[in-house]
């Protein structure tokens, strides 16, 4: 008897050291490609390019739909997308390259290499350090109006900065900010004596051979093969502009492919090095303080959280950072109007995808990322992430929905404005942000604020209008008017800021 027990024994064991052979040689991406064209289908995405790294080696790589709605000619690993926010991983690594040359330390203040730069608070400006700026701790609470839409330049943008009153004491807390990366991009001009784009195209996109990536959308019309931006305007999806991210460049405007980016993701895979030579373009100590764990993130910022349920989320310089099932996860996303992108990395297992598409909140880029995780680290799991996160963000947008019919229905009707509306139109300004025009044609109010907000304005209710913009994908914004002790209109109140009317200009006197 017991010749048998130790006999099944030995069976049984061997068969648990055998189980996991077997699996190992099974292809861990059988049926993906399957799986991400209903995935596309489901959310309604036009045109998605996705690649697949696993030790030193591209996988899988394949482009799925349509560079525009409409049109036939179909995306394919070259074609070209805005990989947004990803960019910030390329800059933390340039500003990483000058620290390896000593032109630029992690924790000297900004103002040794920017003199003129300002927060509102001296002591602050005194403090900030080339760390706080890639790490969204700098104190500032979002600045996006100071880019979005606008007609600012970098150095404009970085002069307002000045007047941002702070959102929190510096280091405190985390508030993710585009604008201080267009700080650090200043920094890396500075201290380097070239533009940022000419550095990341000479230190990062040539050495990889990444010939089909571009630093800025200023040189996007010298391109083919380029995707559409689309987003859904009234339940339907149709082709919207280009969101230039331009003048904060180093925070987002990089364009590029799934096969490009694959060369940048395997550069990260294998700590800094590229070729058969495995040439260092980081030294092994900047690279490691690339992914080292900076500040704790915002556990909330993606909703993704709600279902894979990290047990921590931190910051590096440009990468998020968490746990997903024991496994220590490095990731970004890249999001502009009607475009988004995702980068996971698993560095442990030399494991990482990166996906772009061509839908506004396309959020099936996370459910391509985790599925790849699972195919690779537990492919018992069979989880459809993808109709997970369907439902997830299906039920958040019916969510604001009820919240807007909540504040609409505060509208009190059977109201006037109180004064013609001819006294409402003229030029209204704030230090901060910028100039707004208020205009009448044939009866009816327009708004102009810088580019991206240009609309029609209907009464709402008392001397509260609604704008709706010409590009519809925006959503419409409150606008109200504040009258004087005269009842002459003297602000223009919207997006929680405060324009204040400009003096009428002088006339000129009769010759």
């Amino acid at each position: 008897m017991r010749r048998v027990l130790r006999r099944a024994s030995l069976i049984v064991s061997i068969a648990l050291i055998a189980a996991p052979l077997v699996s190992a040689q099974a292809d861990p991406l059988a049926g993906f490609d399957a799986y991400i064209t209903k995935a596309v289908a489901d959310w309604k995405v036009p045109g998605l390019a996705i690649a697949v790294v696993k030790d030193h080696r591209l996988v899988f790589a394949h482009g799925y739909g349509v560079r525009e709605r409409g049109k036939p000619e179909a995306v394919d690993t070259n074609t070209l997308f805005a990989i947004g926010s990803t960019t910030k991983a390329m800059t933390a690594a340039l500003v990483g390259m000058l620290v390896d040359e000593k032109k630029v330390a992690w924790d000297a203040p900004v103002t040794n290499y920017l003199p003129w730069f300002q927060l509102k608070d001296p002591a602050v400006t005194r403090e900030l350090t080339v760390r706080d700026l890639l790490t969204h701790r700098a104190g500032l609470g979002n600045a996006d109006y100071l880019w979005y839409g606008q007609h600012n330049s970098t150095d404009e943008i970085l002069r307002r900065v000045r007047l941002v009153d702070p959102a929190y004491p510096v280091r405190s807390s985390f508030i993710y900010q585009n604008v201080m990366y267009a700080a650090a991009g200043a920094v890396i001009e500075a201290a380097s004596g070239k533009p940022w784009s000419e550095m990341i195209r000479t230190r990062i996109f040539e050495p990889l051979g990444m010939r089909r990536t571009i630093a800025t959308a200023a040189t996007l019309s010298r391109e083919s093969n380029v995707a559409s931006p689309h987003d859904i305007i009234e339940h339907e999806v149709r082709v919207i502009e280009n969101a230039s991210v331009d003048p904060v460049a180093a925070a987002g405007a990089v364009w590029s492919s799934a096969g490009d980016m694959s060369k940048w993701m395997q550069f990260v895979l294998d700590g800094g090095r590229v070729g058969a030579a495995g040439t260092r373009l980081l030294s092994e100590d900047t690279f490691a303080e690339l992914f080292a764990p900076q500040t704790i993130a915002a556990y909330d910022m993606y909703p993704t959280t709600r279902l894979t349920k990290p047990h921590w989320m931190t910051y590096g310089l440009g990468w998020f950072q968490q746990d997903y099932h024991g496994r220590a996860v490095d990731f970004h996303t890249g999001s502009i109007d009607g475009m988004v992108a995702i980068h996971g990395l698993i560095r442990d297992e030399h494991l990482g995808v990166y996906v772009l598409a061509n839908r506004d909140h396309a959020e099936l880029r996370h459910a391509l990322m985790y599925s790849v995780f699972d195919r690779y680290g537990q492919p018992q799991s069979n989880r459809d992430w993808s109709a997970d996160f369907l439902e997830l963000y299906g039920g958040i947008q019916k969510e604001a929905d009820k919240e807007q019919a909540a504040k609409d229905a505060h509208r009190v009707t059977g109201t006037t404005p109180s004064v013609p509306l001819e006294r409402l139109a003229g030029d209204y300004a704030d230090p901060l942000r910028g100039d707004l025009r208020v205009t009448i044609d044939a009866g009816r109010l327009h708004l102009q604020y810088g580019s991206a907000f240009v609309g029609t304005l209907a009464h709402w209710h008392y001397n509260t209008f609604r704008a709706t913009w010409n590009a519809a994908w925006r959503a419409p914004e409150l606008v109200n008017f504040v009258l004087d002790d005269a009842g002459q209109p003297t602000v223009v109140e919207i997006f929680g800021a405060r324009f204040v009317r400009k003096p009428a200009a002088p006339t000129k006197p009769a010759a």
